[in-house]
């Protein structure tokens, strides 16, 4: 069973930037889809990036149009990382990590595992 584990939420001014970090202890992520989503209590879990497995011959990294000049994905064996730039308070969240195998996926439903979150906030 893969667990995973967010790191690097916090308080980050607005317009300020943020580094989150997933990782999975024991395990290596290279086999793995992994993920981006966002949720606040009041609205649905919103997906942000995914970056493909080492095994697939497509696209491999991929963000969310509204925010893909900002925020960008990055992996390496055993973490996955999302840079968030110029954070509005709008995106104040709670940050999941999700892992799934094979073939990359943009929808919450396709992903097995997921981290407990972090939070993100921007105060206005």
């Amino acid at each position: 069973q893969l667990q995973l584990t967010e790191f690097r939420g916090g308080l980050v001014q607005s317009g300020g930037s943020r580094r989150l970090s997933c990782g999975a202890s024991g395990h290596h992520l290279a086999a793995h889809v992994m993920a981006w989503f966002r949720q606040t209590p009041v609205k649905a879990r919103e997906f942000v990036s995914r970056s493909s497995s080492s095994t697939y011959n497509g696209r491999q990294a991929f963000v969310v149009g509204s925010v893909k000049d900002r925020f960008t994905i990055s992996r390496d064996a055993n973490t996955v990382n999302l840079q968030m730039n110029a954070l509005t308070p709008a995106e104040t969240d709670d940050y999941y990590c999700a892992a799934r195998r094979v073939d990359p996926a943009e929808v919450e439903s396709k992903y097995a595992f997921w981290g407990q979150g972090t939070q993100v906030t921007v105060p206005s």
